[in-house]
């Protein structure tokens, strides 16, 4: 049952504490695991990734990369209604993400300096599309629309050798980003390929995409030899909820959240505790009827909580913070309150925007941070995909006006190769000029010496 907490025993009640103890650690046992899978990959490349599907999989593969045939095959597989609602988000999603397009820009208002910057897609991103309970097709959309906005060229997906034949919808939306190429391998194996590739497996630039935690673990341990999107943690919402608000609403969506896995944290927050008890009431009832009932009991029991606030600027001070990957607010004036909130990754405004209208179909990004981490990251967009190019051009007469200062902060740093580098042009330039000008004068002498010998001529 959900238990309820007074606001005032907030930060230090156990059933808080435990929901703050899932804060992405690494796992020491984890990494070992996951170092050695890396290790065999960049040493046995194809064969390592055949070993690892058979040992974990269960799966023989005939060939590491599925083809555009079967692709189609599965695909074909999904309803028309949901084939015909993948392209209906793609779309909203496209629209959204389009509006996040950078550009190029130069700078010209210093006298002989330009300075700017010059924005550029990076060149190939690998998409991690996990199988089992988490095999979404809106995965797919959500990590290959921004990609593709942003212009990058190659995008390559790597999901679980069963995932396609076991969900078809999936394979509908590879098909809807006309991806592919695409690869049935899973795991901590496939994020080691995309990082260091193999004889069938091309090095990416970025990889994103959730995955378990021993994905996590290798996305971590890559990074730096190629970007990540995140390391995400359990998924999480937090509903802020006043007098107002319709307590079965409310129950549903704390329920939305917690089916995703008995790690998910679901959190009301509400300056009303009759609401808080009928929403108590209501998640237990909606909860027997529903298909995924013992995974929701799971995450319920250990990591929901309704805490019961004086007002509404302490349920605010509590959502900053949490920093919620997900904020719902079930409120009378939730604009205001809104534009009070600092950290969250996504907020959903009114009783009629549940947290599903974003995972699927409204058109910003599902990838969000997880675990507090929205205090200092954003959702994922097309400005993950893009890379930014400073562009700096000098003439002669600007680098010797601004010397002094160069020279000035190079020496206070105690580094006199940098002072040389631009003391040698200032010599070197001072010189050309006076050389120039010699030559400039003695080429009009020549010329005059020319004309007067001309006219000397009977």
């Amino acid at each position: 049952m959900m238990e309820i907490v007074d606001a005032a025993s907030f930060h230090r009640h156990p059933r808080i504490r435990r929901i703050l103890s899932r804060r992405e650690v690494e796992d020491p046992q984890v990494n070992r695991v996951v170092s050695n899978i890396i290790a065999q990959v960049r040493r046995r490349g194809d064969a390592s990734l055949r070993q690892w599907t058979r040992k974990l999989d269960g799966v023989v593969l005939r060939s590491i990369r599925i083809p555009a045939k079967e692709i189609e095959r599965q695909a074909a597989r999904a309803s028309q209604e949901v084939r015909r609602a993948i392209s209906a988000a793609r779309r909203n999603i496209e629209q959204f993400h389009r509006q996040q397009l950078e550009t190029s820009w130069k700078l010209s208002n210093r006298s002989g300096a330009d300075i700017g910057q010059r924005i550029r897609p990076i060149t190939a991103a690998g998409i991690y599309v996990p199988g089992g309970t988490a095999a979404y097709p809106s995965t797919v959309l959500m990590n290959a629309v921004p990609a593709r906005v942003a212009g990058v060229k190659r995008i390559v997906v790597a999901t679980p050798p069963r995932n396609l034949t076991s969900n078809p919808a999936v394979a509908a939306a590879l098909r809807e980003m006309q991806l592919e190429e695409v690869y049935g391998v899973g795991g901590a194996q496939a994020v080691a390929a995309l990082a260091y590739g193999t004889a069938t497996i091309e090095p990416v630039d970025k990889i994103v995409g959730p995955g378990n935690r021993f994905v996590s673990a290798a996305k971590r341990l890559v990074f730096g030899q190629v970007d990540i999107d995140m390391v995400a943690g359990p998924s999480e919402v937090v509903v802020v909820a006043d007098g107002s608000a319709r307590a079965d609403f409310v129950a549903a969506d704390l329920l939305a959240q917690a089916e995703h896995d008995g790690h998910a944290s679901a959190i009301c927050i509400s300056n009303s505790r009759a609401l808080a008890l009928q929403v108590q009431a209501e998640v237990e009832a909606q909860m027997r009827t529903l298909e995924r009932k013992q995974v929701c009991r799971a995450s319920i029991d250990r990591f929901g909580a309704i805490v019961v606030t004086p007002n509404l600027a302490a349920a605010e001070e509590i959502v900053n913070f949490l920093a919620p990957e997900h904020l719902e607010l079930h409120l009378r004036d939730a604009e205001i309150f809104s534009k009070r909130i600092k950290n969250a990754g996504a907020i959903f405004l009114g009783s009629y925007s549940p947290e599903a209208t974003g995972d699927y179909f409204a058109g910003p990004n599902h990838v969000l941070p997880t675990n507090g981490s929205a205090r200092f990251s954003s959702a994922l967009g097309v400005y993950d995909f893009l890379k930014r190019t400073s562009i700096i051009r000098y003439s002669q007469e600007r680098l010797k006006k601004d010397a002094p200062s160069i020279l000035a902060l190079a020496r206070a740093e105690g580094l006199t190769a940098h002072a040389r580098s631009v003391e040698l042009r200032i010599r070197k330039g001072a010189g050309n000029a006076k050389n120039r000008s010699r030559r400039s004068g003695n080429a009009r002498r020549a010329r005059l010496l020319v004309a007067r010998l001309k006219r000397s001529k009977p």
